[in-house]
């Protein structure tokens, strides 16, 4: 039995939210939560919240315990890019792109014994 949460569009680099991501993959909810907290990173806040959507979602929907909990799965796709310029000199541009991530973390409940 497992729980997810998802969030998409979210205006954080792929790359940048998967750093944040790879620290958490695998270990204990609350260990999880521990970390996010003390990781100052942007996306750490938004990681953190859909991590503690993902608890709710276990508790909730399919009555796990959260204090056997572990996350199972986490990762982030690219979501769609916004595409900007910016003036440069003699009257060129360069492209600027703003990159969203659509983050996704499954959680589930660890195997006794």
């Amino acid at each position: 039995m497992e729980a997810k949460a998802v969030v998409r569009t979210v205006r954080i680099a792929p790359r940048k939210a998967r750093l944040v991501i790879d620290l958490i993959r695998g270990k204990q909810v609350g260990e999880a939560v521990a970390i996010l907290r003390h990781t100052p990173k942007a996306a750490s806040p938004v990681v953190e919240k859909l991590l503690n959507s993902a608890i709710a979602n276990a508790e909730h929907n399919y009555d796990m315990d959260i204090n056997n909990l572990v996350v199972k799965q986490a990762f982030v796709d690219e979501g769609p890019t916004l595409k900007r310029f910016r003036p440069r000199a003699m009257g060129r541009a360069s492209a600027i792109n703003k990159r969203t991530s659509h983050i996704t973390i499954v959680v589930s409940e660890k195997k006794e014994g």
